[in-house]
This record gives C-alpha cells, sequence and structure tokens, in this order.
C-alpha cells in the first residue's frame, strides 16, 4: 500500500452500488475516495442507498450522511452529477423519467456519456437484465437477505483482521468468486448487457448492480461495470485523453504513511 499524496482529476468518474443505510456499506472508504478524487462529470450509477434495507431496519451512520454531504458539496463547486437509479432506491424512478433535479443532482433513467476521444457510452444501473430482479422480485429480497447476512460476517470479519494488523479483505467476494453459479451469472450478464449497447448502436455501456468490477470487449462492444462500495470499493474513471480506467480504492487509498490506518476525510 502506498500513501497518496496530492488530489487526482479525472474527466469522469463512475460509482454505484454504495447501499448508504446498511452496515456492509463502506462509507468511510468512499468518504476518502471522494475525498481525494475530483471530477467534471460524476455518474451514480444506481443503488446508492439501499432503500429495501432502509424499509426494515432503520440505520443511517454519521459516515453515510458526510457520504451525501460530500457529493452535494462537488455540485457546489462545479462538478455535473448525474443520478441514474438502481432498483434498491428505485422509489427515485417515478421522478427520474420526468428529468427532475435535486440539488443540482441530475435524475434521469439512464444517459449517454460521450468520452473525449469519442466514444459513446450508454449508462445504466443495468438491474433490468437480471432476470431475478425483473421476473420475481420476492426472490430478490430473499436473495438480498441472504446476502446481507454474508455482508454482516464481513463486517465482523474485517475488525477482528484490524485488530490484528491486517488490511481490509472481502468474504462476500472471495465466496462469490468460488460459486460456480455466480460466476456463470456474471458471465451471462455481461453478454446480455454488451448486447443491449450493440442492438443501442453505442460503443460501449457502463453499469454496475452485480458488484463485480470489470472492464473488457465483448464481442466488439466495450463492457465496464464500475463495481461496487460494500466489497470491493472501485470505481470507474475517464482520463482527460478518453482513456478508461477502474480504480481498486483498497489497493491506492490514502494511508497515513505512519499509522497505517484510513486517514480521516474532510467532508
Amino acid at each position: 500500500m502506498t500513501f497518496l499524496g496530492p488530489d487526482r482529476e479525472y474527466r469522469a468518474i463512475w460509482i454505484s452500488d454504495v447501499h448508504l443505510g446498511t452496515r456492509g456499506c463502506q462509507a468511510e472508504f468512499l468518504l476518502d475516495f471522494l475525498r481525494y478524487n475530483d471530477s467534471e462529470y460524476l455518474y451514480l450509477v444506481g443503488d446508492i442507498f439501499d432503500g429495501w434495507r432502509l424499509k426494515k431496519s432503520w440505520f443511517w451512520a454519521q459516515s453515510h450522511n458526510d457520504v451525501i454531504q460530500k457529493i452535494l458539496r462537488k455540485v457546489r463547486k462545479g462538478t455535473k452529477v448525474v443520478y441514474i437509479p438502481g432498483n434498491h432506491d428505485e422509489c427515485l424512478r417515478d421522478f427520474s423519467g420526468a428529468q427532475l433535479q435535486f440539488g443540482g443532482i441530475q435524475l434521469q433513467d439512464e444517459a449517454i456519456h460521450e468520452t473525449a476521444d469519442g466514444k459513446r457510452l450508454l449508462v445504466i444501473h443495468g438491474d433490468a437484465f437480471d432476470g431475478v430482479v425483473k421476473y420475481a422480485k420476492w426472490l430478490a429480497h430473499l436473495g438480498d437477505w441472504a446476502y446481507s447476512t454474508v455482508l454482516g460476517l464481513n463486517v465482523v470479519f474485517n475488525l477482528i483482521r484490524r485488530r490484528l494488523g491486517y488490511g481490509y479483505w472481502s468474504l462476500s467476494a472471495y465466496l462469490k468468486a468460488k460459486v460456480k453459479n455466480a460466476v456463470e451469472f456474471i458471465g451471462d450478464y455481461e453478454k446480455a448487457v454488451a448486447e443491449e449497447a450493440r442492438r443501442r448502436g453505442v460503443d460501449g455501456i457502463v453499469c454496475g448492480h452485480i458488484h463485480k468490477a470489470e472492464m473488457r470487449m465483448i464481442d466488439g462492444v466495450l463492457y465496464c461495470n464500475d463495481g461496487d462500495w460494500v466489497e470491493s470499493c472501485t470505481a470507474l474513471v475517464e482520463h482527460f485523453d478518453g482513456r478508461l480506467e477502474i480504480v481498486h480504492w483498497m489497493e491506492q487509498r490514502a494511508f497515513d504513511p505512519l499509522t497505517r490506518e484510513l486517514r480521516p476525510a474532510v467532508a
């Protein structure tokens, strides 16, 4: 792990699947990322807060509020913020079709982003390509309960690791990578999303939803998934020359070089 000094600036940043309102949300790490990374465009690609969990039990830590305040501060400083709701914050979809703004944040069902080198990217959350969410929401909620249980174990597991002097490691991401059905689902999902981009006549697609950061070509279409902030703590960024990159903040985040503790971010 290396200490990061000066702030980084990008043309665009995409983040999704933050799940504010859950104990599994890595809000402190996201706040740290937002503190050290600026952009002209910031896309919030769905599931920024978790309405499903908040309906069942209220949880809202100060760090979750700090993330919201930090995003609003970026708006005031001139960042164009576009919010594309997902299935966990789907209550906002009732307003996104009207092209509404709140706090200077633009609500949209989807977006087209043109990179500095001319690539046209469709930006969507991606739950429409998950058959379980689309056709059997009760089963999706059951899966959400099981996933939340694993995330709860992940929190306890990493508290123990921290006390032993080890860094963050995602138990849930490890289990997902080892389960054959999960691997097959991710592959099918990526192909379906890429096919939608081809159907729309765009060069690529940016999505979230499955909590698996990835950037690769699929049959001539650029597939980008910006990951999540409960397992991998990743974002997709565009450099000013149009290059796209996945940032793994757990590997690049700002550590205090003496204590190796996460340096507190200023909201």
